[in-house]
């Protein structure tokens, strides 16, 4: 099996990961620790209580219980975090996930939700479902069905514009099942996506709205996430990277057709760096759902991040500025540089 972005692994141990990219070293599966065995824990399977863990907590615990899974590859000056092929018991698809739930005919209220959701992108956008599927904790069976979102993932660039333009237009038809997010909502959001004071309550939900890739069905969050397909794959993913220092930019977007990949990938012009070295910035390029779709073409942007230098297979360089180095992004962003809310510049 090709082990893609946003599966999940499964470890000998019983830890949970969820695979971040789609090159992989010989030696191990480039993932992230999402989920881990605890007695505190507030999610349970199998008889067995998990809990969701922070960067902090992931790499802490694996620096003292596996530090093989920390190791250097295609980042010169930075540990990658992937487990070792021996150590994998167990891959999970979100397509064959999804396939799962459809087939299910069971009277479970959650499942429901995915199932009417799928249909709808099937049906009204004409997105297979081969080219859909379901990630997070309900890929993991720890969903908890009153407090979880739906990780909604489709595949393929084209297929995911599909998506999010048909709930551009649903989320304002009264008869839709698919709705805005709204009141309380908005606060659980908020709090889940934006750990510092870099954007305020009321900039959140203004991106947010404008965004068109989180909505709500039956009362119940809803994510729709972009992943490449097979066919718009490169044929290697052999890019080394060296972290620079950190940076902040005023630049231009020059294109925003890759603004909801993953990693979300912004092109840009006219770069005046505000704070570090001067580098020749040529994409800002964030690894975190948070700033995913959230500028335009032709929008003038400021953007905080680390600046990245990248070595190609044929030896060219380009110097990237990443956003959401960590899960938790502090001080991390991108945004209009103006305000939308006060009409102030940020700069």
């Amino acid at each position: 099996m090709k082990i893609r972005q946003r599966y999940f692994i499964k470890t000998k141990d019983g830890l949970f990961f969820a695979v971040t990219d789609n090159y992989h070293p010989d030696t191990h599966i480039i993932s992230f620790l999402r989920y881990m065995p605890c007695e505190e824990g507030d999610r349970v399977i199998d008889g067995v209580r998990y809990k969701k863990v922070s960067s902090d907590e992931a790499y802490s615990f694996l620096n003292k219980n596996h530090p093989n899974y920390l190791f250097r590859w295609n980042i010169e000056n930075k540990d990658s975090m992937g487990v070792p092929l021996e150590d994998i018991v167990e891959v999970l698809s979100p397509v064959d996930k999804l396939n799962e739930i459809i087939s299910s005919h069971d009277n479970d209220e959650f499942y429901d939700k995915i199932r009417l959701l799928a249909s709808i992108f099937h049906e009204k956008a004409g997105i297979g479902y081969d080219d859909m599927g379901v990630s997070g904790s309900t890929l993991l069976n720890l969903q908890n069905p009153s407090t979880s979102d739906i990780d909604f993932i489709i595949f393929g660039l084209d297929n995911h514009r599909k998506a999010i333009n048909l709930y551009s237009r649903l989320k304002n038809d009264a008869d839709s099942p698919l709705d805005k997010i709204s009141g309380k909502y908005w606060k659980d959001v908020y709090d889940k996506r934006i750990k510092d004071d870099s954007m305020s309550f009321d900039e959140f939900i203004w991106y947010e709205s404008r965004k068109n890739n989180r909505g709500l069905i039956g009362g119940t969050l809803f994510d729709i996430s972009c992943s490449r397909n097979d066919s718009e794959l490169r044929d290697s993913g052999a890019v080394f990277s060296r972290v620079v220092c950190p940076m902040k930019i005023h630049c231009k977007i020059a294109d925003d057709r890759y603004s909801y990949d993953a990693p979300a990938v912004y092109n840009v012009s006219d770069v005046q760096v505000l704070e570090g070295p001067c580098m020749n910035i040529e994409n800002i390029v964030s690894f975190t759902h948070t700033y995913t779709g959230i500028v335009k073409n032709n929008e003038w942007v400021i953007a905080s991040g680390v600046c990245e230098e990248t070595t190609d297979n044929d030896s060219s360089k380009m110097y990237n500025l990443i956003v959401g180095t960590t899960r938790e992004s502090i001080n991390e962003y991108v945004k209009l540089d103006t305000n939308p809310i006060t009409g102030e510049k940020e700069y």
